[in-house]
């Protein structure tokens, strides 16, 4: 069986961003597992317009070139890391604009989260679970939330996210369930388009 493909999601696009510490962080444990593959994907190079399809994407194919090109690219893989940075209490504008630019590819795929801000991204992360809920998402129970004294020994006093042992430990168990999820979900997925090929024969 090929390895599981899992995309990491850095869901800020701002200058200054702390979200490519912990991105590279976890891609590094993730690539040291040896049973996935992983690729990081940066919403600056999907620079997509706020929505505005005629319809949803579900049902109304979008004409946006870039929207186009992110959805041929979530498709492609079988499970996702999403970096949350909280924003009064939420989620960032271009990561929930990101989430509904796709609908079809995101469905019966896992998915985890890893934030960080003043109570580790807890309150955006909820909200991103409803919103993967809604996408016909598994979101995953555990995850990783970077709480601001260890964001700021990171961004401010030079310290490595990989000293933390609570941190190594989060990100261990998180990815275990994820790719728990991944496999089980590839192989429906696969039994799925099994017995559609039979009922089209």
């Amino acid at each position: 069986m090929a390895k599981p493909k899992i995309g990491i999601i850095i869901g800020s696009t701002r200058a200054g961003r702390f979200a490519d510490q912990p991105a590279e962080w976890i891609r590094d444990i993730a690539r040291a597992r040896g049973d996935i593959e992983v690729e990081v994907l940066d919403l600056r190079d999907y620079p997509m317009p706020f929505f505005d399809e005629a319809g949803g994407l579900a049902y109304t194919p979008t004409t946006n070139e870039v929207a186009q090109k992110w959805q041929k690219k979530i498709a492609g893989l079988d499970g996702y890391v999403v970096l949350a940075a909280e924003y009064n209490r939420g989620p960032t504008g271009v990561l929930k604009n990101a989430l509904d630019y796709a609908y079809n590819e995101w469905n019966n795929k896992a998915v985890a989260f890893l934030g960080y801000g003043g109570v580790g991204g807890a309150r955006a992360v909820e909200q991103l679970r409803l919103h993967a809920v809604e996408l016909q998402m598994a979101p995953i129970r555990s995850g990783v939330h970077i709480l601001w004294p260890d964001m700021l020994a990171a961004k401010s006093e030079g310290k490595k996210l990989s000293e933390f042992a609570h941190l190594n430990k989060a990100a261990s168990d998180m990815l275990d369930q994820l790719v728990w999820w991944t496999r089980a979900l590839n192989t429906a997925r696969a039994a799925d388009a099994q017995a559609a090929d039979i009922k089209a024969a």
